[in-house]
């Protein structure tokens, strides 16, 4: 899924001092420029790009971790070795920070909040406003942190949610030196012990929250320092170094392969951090130590000037590829192209680069060692000036609730379903688990009590499956209230008896119980089954369905709803803005439709069990969701006068629900 920024200072001082006969190596220490780094640089921040454009780089996540070790490694060396020189000082070492970061991010803010402005509707412009103001205060990963959850905002929406890992720094170097000074002044010889322990505990702490609440553990600055302090240790030479070319080439040969493997492999289900992070992290460190002492075949093939190039733009490329992406799969920015397209992806990628390159030359260089290099006040007083008149801006988005006036009061009504809050009606972490909201084990938030309770008087339902499952209950609910229905809903989890290698645990602990344990001792009159399907999961839910008729117990399939590759209520309000109705047939996705029609032949003619389509009850004329605006399938975009069909791009509002609810009781199919 996210990525972040290579914040490093210049590496090219020549500093050197001596110091006590613990810490002998930085005695000898300069802070030279090396070319491999810039090139370890490039590697993360194209693996990161890959991953965002949804190529087979599936990993590429772990680019940030790499970045991580990189800025641990060369502003501790900077750091210590002005210390050991007794030349160190806190306001040169933030001034190197603004210097370095602020510029290129300012001139990224101000473009995305005028591209915002002009293509984004006002519950999107709040939001942004929003994280443009935490931007500014390094709090943007707090503020991501707090709104994460399966239904929030998609990632797809936000421009500023790479910003998280900016912040993750900047919080940990608004401690870091501090730190270091008290040490290197109180207890000079306990440094490597300082560095170390607080390092391990950072990791475990870590390892502990992935299982309890992954998102506190991604985007939290204290559970991440064991990545910066990790280039930390890399730097002292506080592990053996490799003095002989053989140990370099196999660190390096070593090195690489931990951070390419994982960026293949690992995929947006993969548990991470914690202790998936460690074989990247490990990785950036084996290569830069094997840098440290001379040079490897790996070395040389990162110091080519391609990648160099690559690598000098690094920060560039990362502050910009988001924002270009966000907004051409969001608004067609650049080209009139499907979001996830090759077209997209080529032309999003060279657009980055094109766009990272001019802000390095135009601004990063400039700002740093060219004619705006500024002296401190100057440069203090500009960054104050630039703050200040962003921050009006967003302050003054958000106090108008995003510019509503450019809407008509319909494209408002729609808009306003961009933040919907599906807890209630989907009895989130009651009945329908979403680990991303709650902490310790995820399955033990599932109430049985509550959603099996038993009902001697009505017939018993069971519905099972992911979050498709749990936009039906409350139309089945509503419409048919002589069933009893009970409820067993994880968030991306489809109900299969056999789940996949990799599913991760609190979905294997769900259909565990439901087929090992509840199914086997109480007796439903049907199970009712839906999830995002897709063809390649026909064989999985065929051996499901055939366990359940083995076990006399009655299947009633659901197939995929409407699906659009943006949310609905966003692209009704600019459709309605703009007066331009074609759009929604442009956003709408034809894969659902085909894969309805696939599953209700396999239903029929292979499992010979009961198959509703939403496609068949909704799309024509029995369904009109109180307007006539269709998709070109003939599908409702409304359930009802000024509601959305969807409260995103796939899952039902409560009202979409019941009209899919009543559509089954008018045609007789359901209970």
């Amino acid at each position: 899924m996210f990525g972040r920024f290579p914040g490093i200072l210049p590496n090219s001082l020549p500093l050197s001092s001596e110091l006590s006969p613990e810490t002998a190596f930085a005695r000898e220490q300069k802070v030279s420029y090396r070319p491999d780094v810039d090139g370890l640089r490039a590697v993360a921040v194209l693996l990161v790009v890959l991953d965002h454009l949804h190529t087979r780089v599936t990993g590429g996540y772990v680019g940030v971790d790499v970045f991580f070790v990189i800025s641990g490694y060369l502003i501790s060396k900077v750091i210590l070795a002005e210390l050991d020189a007794g030349r160190f000082s806190v306001a040169n070492f933030y001034e190197r920070r603004i210097r370095r970061i602020f510029p290129a991010l300012f001139v990224m803010l101000a473009g995305a909040a005028v591209l915002t402005y002009l293509l984004f509707v006002p519950s999107e412009i709040d939001d942004f406003a929003r994280s443009m103001l935490a931007a500014l205060v390094s709090g943007s990963n707090l503020l991501f942190w707090h709104q994460a959850g399966y239904f929030d905002t998609a990632s797809a929406a936000k421009p500023l949610l790479h910003t998280w890992s900016l912040a993750v720094e900047e919080q940990f170097y608004i401690f870091f030196p501090l730190l270091l000074v008290v040490v290197h002044r109180s207890f000079p010889r306990q440094m490597r012990a300082t560095i170390c322990s607080i390092a391990l505990v950072s990791f475990l702490l870590a390892c502990f929250y992935i299982p309890h609440h992954a998102t506190a553990a991604f985007f939290f600055a204290p559970l991440r320092a064991w990545e910066l302090l990790l280039g930390a240790i890399v730097s002292q030479r506080y592990v053996p170094p490799l003095n002989s070319n053989w140990k370099r080439n196999c660190a390096a040969a070593i090195g690489l392969p931990l951070i390419l493997l994982p960026a293949l492999f690992y995929t947006a289900r993969t548990s991470f951090p914690g202790l998936a992070a460690l074989p990247p992290c490990a990785g950036a460190a084996l290569l830069i130590a094997a840098g440290e002492t001379g040079d490897s075949v790996i070395g040389r093939m990162l110091s080519w000037r391609p990648v160099v190039f690559i690598g000098l733009i690094s920060y560039s490329l990362y502050l910009w590829h988001w924002p270009i992406l966000v907004f051409q799969e969001n608004s067609y920015f650049l080209i009139s192209a499907p979001a996830g397209s090759k077209a997209v992806k080529v032309v999003v990628f060279f657009a980055s680069l094109l766009v990272a390159t001019l802000s390095w030359l135009l601004v990063e260089q400039p700002f740093r060692t060219g004619r705006m290099r500024l002296a401190r006040g100057p440069l203090l007083r500009l960054a104050a000036v630039a703050t200040t008149l962003l921050a009006m801006v967003g302050a003054f988005a958000v106090a108008s609730h995003g510019f509503p006036a450019r809407f008509p009061a319909q494209a408002l009504a729609a808009d306003r379903f961009t933040h919907f809050d599906s807890a209630a009606a989907f009895r989130e972490n009651v009945c329908f688990i979403d680990p991303s909201v709650t902490f310790g084990s995820a399955f033990s938030n599932f109430n049985k009590d509550v959603c099996l309770a038993d009902d001697p008087v009505r017939k018993h339902y069971l519905l099972i499956g992911d979050s498709h499952a749990a936009h039906l209950y409350p139309g089945l609910k509503s419409v048919f209230p002589e069933i009893n229905l009970s409820q067993a809903t994880v968030t991306s989890c489809k109900p299969f008896l056999d789940e996949p290698a990799g599913t991760v645990d609190y979905c294997v602990d769900m259909w565990k119980y439901i087929f090992g344990d509840y199914l086997l001792h109480h007796h439903v009159d049907a199970v009712l089954m839906s999830g995002r399907w897709d063809e390649s999961d026909f064989p999985e839910l065929g051996l499901t369905i055939e366990w359940l008729r083995a076990h006399g117990i009655p299947v009633i399939l659901f197939g995929p709803v409407v699906e659009f590759d943006v949310p609905l209520p966003r692209l009704l309000a600019i459709a309605l803005r703009d007066a331009r109705p074609g759009m929604i047939d442009a956003h709408s996705s034809m894969q659902p439709a085909a894969t309805d029609k696939r599953l209700a032949e396999v239903a029929r003619d292979q499992w010979n069990v009961r198959y509703v389509s939403t496609f068949e009850d909704l799309c024509d004329k029995r369904a009109d969701g109180g307007t006539k605006l269709r998709t070109k399938l003939g599908c409702p975009v409304y359930a009802a006068r000024d509601v959305p069909l969807l409260f995103d791009s796939d899952h039902l509002t409560p009202a979409g629900s019941i009209l899919f609810a009543k559509a089954m009781r008018e045609l007789h199919q359901f209970p």
